[in-house]
């Protein structure tokens, strides 16, 4: 590959590895039985997909505050217990696993995608 060419595709392959990244970094971080088990010991559990995609089906007992919104309203998360977000695939609860963390919050829990806990 000549220089040149490196160059015209230097986009498309820091796209690709960007996107690898992404993949390898939204894994859950808690599966389903450690999952029960921290709700059993208080946990909140927050679904962080959309109002709809809530309204159309969520695990009881979650609240729904969209992964776009953790920041605004993270005051509605209890920071006395541990915290357990889910969504559709798990990208979106990485992203808010990472945005509670970053502020500060320890007891944080990526449960991966919706289907992982039913």
């Amino acid at each position: 590959m000549t220089r040149d060419e490196f160059f015209r595709y230097a986009p498309l392959i820091a796209l690709v590895i960007f996107l690898g990244l992404k993949f390898f970094t939204s894994r859950p971080d808690a599966n389903a039985g450690q999952v029960r088990a921290l709700l059993q010991q208080g946990a909140t559990l927050v679904d962080v997909r959309s109002p709809g995609e809530f309204a159309s089906g969520h695990i009881d007992g979650a609240i729904n505050i969209p992964v776009d919104q953790i920041r605004a309203r993270m005051s509605e998360i209890p920071s006395a217990k541990p915290v357990v977000l889910y969504c559709r695939s798990g990208a979106r609860s990485a992203s808010a696993a990472q945005t509670l963390r970053s502020a500060g919050r320890a007891d944080v829990h990526n449960a991966g995608a919706m289907s992982n806990l039913q």
